[in-house]
C-alpha cells in the first residue's frame, strides 16, 4: 500500500499516475489506429482492381508482405485496449502502462516499415523499381528521423535543460 500512496512531483500516487499515463497512451493510439486502418483497408482493396493481376512476382511479395505489416501494426495498437479489458480491475494498472507503452513503439515500428512498403509498391508500380526502392528508402529515412531521432533528441536537449536549471543558483546569478 505504501507504493500506491506514494508521491510523484505532479502530487499524483503510482496508482493516479498509471491512470493518466494509459489515458495519454490510449489517446495517442486512437489517432495512429485511424490512420491504420484507413492504410489496410486501402491496401485490402488493392487486390481486387484490375491493374492487380499486372504485377510482376516481387511486387506481389511486397503487395503481401505490406499487407501482412499493416495487420501486425493493427494489432499492436489494439492489444492495450484488449489487456486493459481482460485485467479490468485486478490492481495491474501499472503493468498494464507499461506492456502497453511497449506495444505502442514496437506498433510505430511496424507502421514505419508498412509505410516504407505501401510507397515502396506504389512508386515501383508507376515509376519503376528503382524509384520506389529511392521513394520508399526515402519513407524510411523520414520516418525514422521524425519517429527515433528526432524524439532522442528532444529528449537530451530538455535533460540539458534541466541539468543546466538544477546547477544555477536560483538568484540566476551563476
Amino acid at each position: 500500500m505504501a507504493e500506491e500512496n506514494s508521491r510523484t512531483p505532479r502530487e499524483e500516487t503510482t496508482l493516479e499516475r498509471a491512470d493518466r499515463n494509459f489515458g495519454e497512451l490510449l489517446q495517442e493510439l486512437r489517432i495512429i489506429q485511424t490512420g491504420v486502418q484507413i492504410l489496410f483497408a486501402f491496401l485490402l482493396t488493392l487486390a481486387f482492381t484490375a491493374r492487380f493481376s499486372t504485377l510482376d512476382t516481387a511486387q506481389r511479395t511486397m503487395y503481401i508482405t505490406t499487407l501482412l505489416l499493416a495487420v501486425l501494426a493493427a494489432a499492436l495498437f489494439t492489444t492495450p485496449a484488449a489487456l486493459h479489458r481482460t485485467l479490468f480491475q485486478r490492481g495491474a494498472k501499472p503493468e498494464i502502462v507499461m506492456i502497453s507503452s511497449r506495444l505502442a513503439g514496437a506498433g510505430m515500428s511496424v507502421l514505419m516499415l508498412t509505410l516504407t512498403g505501401s510507397v515502396l509498391l506504389v512508386v515501383d508500380v508507376v515509376l519503376g523499381r528503382v524509384e520506389g526502392v529511392i521513394a520508399g528508402s526515402a519513407t524510411l529515412l523520414v520516418c525514422g528521423g521524425l519517429w527515433v531521432v528526432l524524439p532522442q533528441f528532444v529528449r537530451r536537449h530538455a535533460a540539458r535543460l534541466e541539468d543546466r536549471a538544477v546547477s544555477e543558483p536560483p538568484d540566476g546569478s551563476g
